[in-house]
């Protein structure tokens, strides 16, 4: 059972938490002033340390270097005392398992850091086998320009060994280079260490200078995990060295592993600023869900138009422009790289609303490839009688010639120069003269439909509310849905582009054929908030930021999940789910 260590924050793999020590550390962070290494079994037996609640005692071990016969590891393998302090336990990523630490310290960190796939293979596999709810501790391996990298891949605590060695081997280093001390004519720092002048400055101070600079960079790094914007960060950190490049692709193809541990909303914007960007959780998966959940319910033509810098699109100028032309008379979704195809029912939709990237007027191959990708697959699932392609020339375009020989769709060209000339919106009118309006009711109903399909599954937005009488209130995009009684079932969030379930809502949904998520708990009625002890069970598909279905004997709830459905059921600290609405059974 974990004791000592909490997670507060998630950011994909990278978590914020708390040593819990008499003098609480926040994670992750340097952990040499709070360890104590009670030896190595290999130099002389040793006793069980007595341990203290101020620092984290590593229990006595044997270390394995990597490489290591598995038959080796397991005849010298240590029995792990059970211990009421805080404690960390030595294993490797062959050996993990769980022993009842609050830390463990992988010993043959040095093998595979700075060789990608060994390192991704290492870490995935030690997550795996460690409880969710405990600090994973690589020790001698960090360096200013490889900690994001380490954390974004899952790692909690470090140590400034490798970079007091390099200080005092005379090598300086910066969170994106290492220079030979001789070779710099100026230090380009102003910590501590640095004030010494250039000409006085010994191969201590810079050791001095690194332990800085790596702190530093953790400081960093935990801002920009609270801030959700840390892959932001490692997108441009990874191209200051071959291997952390590498080694953050080799994470973008462990896709299970890191969209388990991403949130399914937040806050923050997403900088799509390098191709790179196209392998980000966030954006596969919206592109996942809009090609295999999003059902078109209209029966009028799809009008595809360019994205827009202002977000939502709806609200920007040439959107505007679009929407008096089109008059209701089709729908409208909108292209863009790097998201893909954006249905207008989900243009709030996390990310759809939430991301920046840059314009060029310039396409990558990736980019077309891509986008082109999603728009085929959004057609082969969706029933169109025919595809206006309001978009300009080059880029999208091209996209969409190259769709339009894949798919069994009639496509037709409206743009002449650009998209807002008077030519371009009069061609868009004319071409869907004859075509009938749909209503705002019929609008309002399938937005609300969409965004069921898209945040619990394929077919749950007929399954949620086919057989209730829906009525809609309120104005989008804070609509809220009711059934014949008046009672209200759900609400709109605008801020994410989702739906928010009252007690109502959430039984019409337990009862229906929609793919629900439930969270199981102990005897009693939360008020708040379920911590993870109380969780009994939780769906594997639970991701932090769903709502889900919270039950129990004594309670019947719903609740936005805070964290992933197998760390519910495998933590022994933090918040599970924050519970909006309870009902005592």
């Amino acid at each position: 059972m974990t004791d000592y260590f909490e997670i507060h924050g998630r950011d994909g793999a990278a978590r914020l938490g708390e040593l819990r020590l008499a003098d609480p550390v926040t994670t992750p962070a340097l952990a040499d002033e709070v360890v104590e290494d009670a030896g190595s079994l290999w130099a002389a037996e040793r006793d069980v340390p007595e341990g203290a609640d101020d620092v984290l005692t590593v229990l006595p071990h044997r270390s394995f270097p990597a490489g290591t016969d598995d038959k080796v590891q397991s005849s010298f393998a240590v029995d792990s005392p059970d211990v009421d302090y805080p404690s960390a336990a030595v294993v490797t990523a062959e050996t993990a398992t769980d022993v009842g630490s609050d830390a463990y310290i992988l010993s043959n960190a040095q093998g595979f850091v700075g060789h990608a796939s060994a390192f991704r293979d290492a870490i995935v596999a030690a997550k795996d086998a460690l409880p969710a709810d405990t600090a994973l501790y690589l020790s001698g391996v960090a360096t200013p320009r490889n900690a994001a990298t380490l954390v974004y891949a899952g790692v909690d605590l470090v140590d400034a060994k490798l970079a007091r060695v390099k200080g005092r081997q005379g090598m300086y280093l910066t969170s994106e280079n290492e220079y030979f001390l001789e070779d710099l004519d100026e230090l380009p720092c102003t910590c501590a260490a640095c004030q010494t002048p250039r000409e006085e400055f010994t191969h201590e101070d810079c050791a001095a200078h690194n332990v800085n600079a790596l702190r530093a960079e953790l400081a960093t790094v935990r801002q920009r995990i609270r801030d959700g914007r840390l892959r932001d960060y490692i997108e441009g950190q990874a191209r200051h060295n071959q291997w952390l490049t590498a080694a953050f692709r080799e994470f973008d193809q462990q896709y299970g592993y890191l969209e388990e541990r991403t949130p399914l909303i937040r806050n923050s914007e997403i900088a799509a600023a390098s191709s790179d960007s196209i392998r980000r959780v966030e954006i596969q998966r919206f592109a996942e869900r809009v090609t295999s959940r999003y059902k078109n319910r209209f029966d009028n033509p799809l009008v595809l138009v360019p994205c827009s810098a202002t977000k939502p699109y709806s609200e920007s100028q040439s959107h505007s422009q679009f929407h008096d032309a089109v008059q209701f008379r089709a729908h409208l979704a909108s292209m863009t790289s790097p998201i893909g195809v954006v249905p207008s029912e989900l243009e709030l939709t996390y990310p759809a609303q939430h991301y920046d990237t840059v314009v060029t007027g310039r396409w990558s191959e990736d980019e077309k490839q891509f986008v082109a990708s999603v728009l085929t697959q959004y057609l082969e699932r969706n029933d169109y009688p025919r595809v206006v392609a309001h978009v300009p020339e080059h880029g999208y375009r091209d996209i969409c010639e190259r769709v339009e020989q894949e798919v069994d769709i009639p496509f037709e060209y409206t743009v002449e120069d650009h998209p807002t000339t008077t030519d371009s919106i009069a061609n868009l009118m004319s071409t869907l003269q004859g075509e009938l309006k749909y209503s705002k009711r019929e609008r309002q109903h399938n937005t609300v439909k969409a965004i069921a399909d898209y945040q619990f599954g394929d077919g749950a937005g007929d399954a949620l509310f086919a057989d209730v009488d829906v009525q809609m209130t309120s104005r989008y995009p804070k609509l809220q849905v009711r059934n014949g009684d008046g009672d209200q079932l759900a609400a709109m969030v605008p801020q994410y582009g989702v739906l928010s379930f009252t007690l109502a809502g959430a039984r019409v949904w337990s009862d229906s054929d929609a793919p629900t998520k439930r969270v199981e708990i102990d005897n009693f009625a939360p008020h708040g908030s379920v911590l993870a002890p109380g969780v009994v069970d939780a769906d594997d598909d639970i991701r932090v930021g769903d709502e889900v279905i919270v039950e129990g004997p004594k309670a019947f709830a719903v609740g936005r999940a805070e964290m992933f459905g197998a760390e519910m059921t495998d933590s022994t600290r933090g918040v599970a789910v924050e519970v909006r609405h309870v009902e005592e059974k």
